[in-house]
């Protein structure tokens, strides 16, 4: 019941729209349809008894026992064909029939009468024309049967004549509308849950641990304002991304398992979900605490990290790699002192065999005995190899998921491509969750920092 509650505010907006449709339908039909007036006459049904207790049953016995045919008798012809030729009626092949209705109301000996015209006056005048015609078929042609002990000849009698009605049976626009709202609802909730099922993105945490095994790190809120300030853990310390990516940092301190320093390779499924800016602010997190952090960015065909911090980036990790300078020449401080940024530098034309050379291996274990974190921001996984083939020289692999983007069959396909190159997963970090709506990230719900607006430091 949860999922389909979720699903149907994911998809109010479709619902809102069926609704909408739906009344509109439901309001064109009844200005369409012809006005018609209904009137009924009751008439009650009896039988002349000898008086004695034995007879007034037998007699109330027959006549139930006779309602039922009674009220297909009233738009039979032998019925109708005396009202046609008594109000001058021209009609013919059941269009008289179809305008009469009878029923017998639970547990009763009436017979109620209904006859429905566009003219108010001419429903009552055929209504009381049909039960008197219904009434003379009983009384002459039909009576209890013979030998039956006490019960004589039927005896029909007007309980209500149809008098003229004053307000038309149809169109009844309010019934109209509410059946089209109810069913255009109906139609968006059942359309809004197929959307649901048939959608294999991700939007929360639950839609990760359903599919893969990895811990979630994480979740980082959506912010339209993400490209033009990236590093919000600098920019605005208070900000509740901010607070978010202090809260990875925290959950990294539980996946390390190793007595030396930690290498963490960031990652995603595909381009465009936020990788290079959560290794940037994830980096900066750190620092924050107090510890010695290298962010390299080894996403050589794509590189990002020095247009985020705003750095030179055109000597950098491919150099390294390729013997052109030393790694310490090119680390290149940031802020406090405490994170030195190594950018990709210029792109090399086999960017997946120097991410996987003795060199790169022998790069990070240089990174690891002068730092306490190396975060290392790699290509996506799918397009490419990079990832998988750097991360067998890190602690593991980090992947970042973003809501409403990634695909679960994409996310899975990460996960295995990781496993096959025997990299220990340690985790997914979600971005672009929404703050609002069914999908908005659990832990952020009840922070304080989720209800103060951001302020810049």
């Amino acid at each position: 019941m949860r999922d389909v509650i979720a699903a149907i505010r994911r998809g109010w907006m479709l619902v809102v729209a069926c609704m909408v449709i739906g009344g509109a339908a439901g309001t064109a039909l009844a200005v369409v349809t012809p006005t018609t007036y209904r009137a009924s006459v009751e008439l009650f049904v009896a039988a002349e008894t000898n008086g004695t207790a034995t007879g007034l049953i037998q007699g109330r016995s027959y006549v139930r026992q006779s309602l039922e045919s009674f009220v297909d008798l009233v738009s039979s012809a032998v019925v109708v064909d005396p009202v046609i030729d008594q109000l001058g009626l021209a009609e013919g092949d059941g269009t008289l029939e179809a305008r009469i209705s009878a029923e017998n109301p639970p547990n009763t000996q009436t017979i109620v009468i209904t006859a429905t015209d566009a003219v108010p006056s001419q429903a009552s005048q055929l209504a009381n024309a049909v039960a008197q015609s219904f009434t003379q078929v009983v009384e002459s042609q039909l009576q209890a049967p013979p030998g039956t002990d006490g019960v004589g000849l039927l005896r029909v009698e007007t309980v209500s004549p149809a008098r003229v009605p004053l307000e038309p049976s149809a169109p009844d626009y309010r019934v109209n509308l509410l059946l089209g709202l109810a069913l255009g609802a109906g139609l968006g909730i059942l359309l809004a849950i197929i959307r649901t099922i048939i959608d294999t993105r991700i939007h929360t945490a639950e839609g990760v641990e359903s599919i893969i095994s990895a811990p979630i790190l994480g979740g980082i809120p959506f912010d339209p304002d993400s490209a033009k300030r990236p590093l919000i853990v600098q920019e605005s310390p208070r900000d509740p991304r901010s607070e978010a990516f202090r809260r990875v940092r925290t959950s990294l301190q539980f996946v390390n398992f190793e007595d030396r320093s930690p290498v963490y390779v960031v990652t995603s499924a595909n381009p465009g979900e936020g990788k290079s800016t959560t290794s940037a602010n994830l980096a900066l997190a750190l620092a924050e605490g107090g510890a010695s952090v290298a962010l390299v960015d080894a996403d050589m065909r794509k590189p990002r990290t020095a247009e985020i911090f705003g750095i030179e980036g055109g000597a950098g990790l491919s150099a390294v790699l390729a013997g052109a300078a030393p790694l310490s020449a090119l680390l290149q401080p940031w802020g406090s002192g405490r994170l030195f940024v190594l950018p990709a530098g210029a792109q090399p034309p086999n960017p997946a065999e120097l991410v996987g050379s003795p060199t790169m291996e022998a790069t990070l274990d240089t990174l690891r005995q002068a730092f306490d974190y190396v975060i290392v921001d790699c290509p996506p996984v799918l397009p490419v190899t990079d990832a998988a083939v750097l991360a067998r020289f890190a602690t593991g692999a980090i992947l970042v998921a973003a809501s409403g983007s990634t695909r679960k069959p994409q996310l899975i396909d990460a996960a295995k491509a990781l496993s096959a190159a025997d990299v220990r997963l340690l985790g997914v970090i979600l971005t672009k969750l929404p703050t609002r709506g069914p999908d908005t990230y659990g832990y952020g719900a009840y922070t304080y920092g989720m209800t103060h607006q951001p302020t810049d430091a």
